[in-house]
């Protein structure tokens, strides 16, 4: 009798195990804004049925061959500086969600940050030195939060490609301060060249994958455009042997959204709400069940809920939106 009563606590206890290994992380990615935030801006995040957060403190440069890295400025918004950070995050924590500390650089002109590369050896000394600087800011931020993750760079492909070494031991000087987990968000179409994956904790991603040419795709549709990537994707985690985490991910309401998913320009387009939703349920089809997938963070949600989105809204976010209650029924899965 003692022992079918141990074999059967053993059972619960291994349930109990699988569930709680298999818990995925269901994050946003929380814009900053000139604000501070409260309850109001909070309890929508919470509505989505989500557990992390990626909040995202920025840095500013003139142009992309430009050394010098301006951040934690009062010329900035208070969500992008340090101050911003601290406050947000611990607005989250208080209602027990987890963060991801996960810092960005913008352009002048919204140039695309993998292209930031220099053109002297100088000049890249002096980029590595603010660089430096600027990660160490939000990495002592991070461990001062207890934050769950850092992301150590977000789509720097012609940075990371030719500095490796550099790279290698900024994530040893980031160890130091730091005591959380460690990913780098590559851009999809270069994470299969990130050189340092084996000193991280997770294989980081922006998955804005190519899936289809089509004006309006199914589920089906957008899934089937998925296999070849899905199988590199699982080619790279393997070698690695490391959870991939997708550091972003998401679709335009807007028709031909699975194209080229990470176009963000302004250049308006039929809005297509259905079109949205469909390829959020086929990544979530394609990843969420598989062991070696840790979650990802949806982009983008912004804080003053009631004033964006919407179904005459074309862009990323997925508020006020049938996408919004498909995220909710997802997450809560």
């Amino acid at each position: 009798m003692k022992t079918k009563k141990l074999l059967f606590l053993l059972l619960i206890l291994l349930n109990f195990s699988c569930k709680s290994q298999a818990k995925k992380i269901n994050g946003v990615s929380f814009v900053a804004s000139r604000d501070s935030i409260s309850n109001q801006h909070i309890n929508p995040v919470l509505k989505a049925q989500s557990n992390y957060v990626a909040l995202m403190p920025f840095g500013f440069i003139k142009e992309l061959a430009s050394p010098k890295i301006i951040h934690n400025t009062n010329r900035q918004w208070f969500g992008e500086t340090k101050n911003g950070l601290l406050q947000y995050a611990k607005r989250f924590q208080k209602e027990k969600l987890s963060i991801m500390v996960k810092p960005h650089i913008w352009v002048w002109r919204g140039e695309f940050t993998g292209n930031i590369k220099m053109d002297s050896e100088e000049k890249w000394n002096t980029l590595e030195n603010s660089y430096r600087e600027f990660i160490l800011t939000y990495a002592k931020a991070a461990e001062n939060l207890n934050a769950d993750i850092l992301c150590i760079g977000t789509e720097l492909e012609q940075f990371v490609v030719n500095r490796p070494a550099y790279w290698q031991k900024l994530i040893q000087e980031i160890r130091k301060v730091y005591k959380g987990k460690l990913t780098y968000a590559a851009n999809w179409d270069e994470f299969k060249r990130v050189s340092f994956w084996k000193d991280l904790d997770f294989i980081g991603i922006d998955a804005y994958f190519p899936l289809s040419d089509k004006k309006s795709p199914t589920t089906a549709e957008y899934e089937l455009g998925w296999k070849l990537h899905k199988e590199e994707v699982l080619r790279v985690q393997q070698q690695f042997n490391k959870p991939v985490l997708f550091t972003e991910f998401g679709y335009r309401s807007v028709d031909f959204n699975g194209k080229e998913p990470w176009d963000s320009s302004n250049v308006e387009g039929a809005v297509n709400l259905e079109a949205q939703a469909n390829a959020l349920q086929a990544i979530y089809n394609q990843f969420w069940k598989e062991e070696w997938f840790a979650g990802g963070f949806i982009w983008k949600w912004f804080h003053s809920h009631d004033k964006v989105g919407g179904e005459k809204n074309n862009r990323f976010t997925p508020q006020n939106k049938p996408a919004e209650e498909l995220i909710r029924k997802l997450y809560g899965l």
